[in-house]
């Protein structure tokens, strides 16, 4: 009994998380788990920017410039970028400082369904997610959603809100420099400025151009 009890639940909590899942393949996300936490929280602003925008009318260069910047193995992996998780565990046994492996996918499953705080289980629950997310998605709808839920600053989320705001444009108007300006934050969008680029910054935006044109431009995800 008390195991198709346990079966029961588990196809429960399966089909709970397939439905939504497959419905955001085609259906725009008005909201996601990271907006609505920054709605909650305490802060003293917790103003909200989010606009979709559909990937016809988003730079190329926006999407070459975030594979560039956290995911160059995005349109060949099946999620986990391997290779560098093997890479920052050893870098974190050697204590030397990194911003993690996660790759975009990964992101996407964190950003939409979970939380921001750390764990276990949300760890757990990303890589299935994730898993989810590589089967039921096109890696073209993945690439999408990423960069209209990722956050550029506090409170601004997605690709259409962030070029409004900080370069009074359309996303379809995004030059280079200015797409990899955006993509230069995502490590921490709250430390990391657009408007005010640190010199830290500002290297992180010649180093992103420098491997857009080394992945050979747009052409590298125009086949996602």
């Amino acid at each position: 009994m008390r195991w198709a009890m346990f079966r029961a639940l588990a196809l429960l909590v399966v089909l709970l998380t397939i439905v939504p899942v497959l419905c955001l393949r085609w259906l725009a996300p008005p909201v996601s788990s990271f907006m609505l936490h920054h709605r909650w929280s305490r802060s003293s602003d917790n103003m909200l920017h989010y606009r979709w925008v559909d990937w016809e009318k988003i730079s190329p260069e926006v999407f070459l410039s975030v594979v560039a910047a956290e995911d160059q193995s995005f349109p060949t992996h099946r999620g986990f970028d391997f290779k560098s998780m093997r890479k920052a565990w050893q870098e974190y046994r050697s204590g030397i400082r990194t911003r993690g492996a996660s790759g975009i996918t990964q992101q996407v499953a964190k950003n939409l369904f979970l939380w921001p705080k750390k764990s276990l289980v949300r760890k757990g629950l990303e890589a299935y997610f994730t898993i989810l997310l590589e089967a039921l998605w096109p890696k073209r709808r993945i690439i999408e959603v990423y960069v209209n839920i990722a956050e550029f600053g506090p409170g601004v989320f997605g690709v259409g809100a962030a070029s409004e705001i900080y370069f009074s444009k359309s996303p379809d108007r995004l030059t280079m420099e200015e797409a990899a300006l955006l993509a230069a934050v995502l490590p921490n969008p709250r430390r990391l400025h657009i408007d005010r680029p640190s010199g830290y910054v500002c290297g992180r935006v010649a180093w992103i151009i420098h491997q857009m044109q080394q992945l050979g431009g747009a052409a590298y995800i125009r086949d996602l």
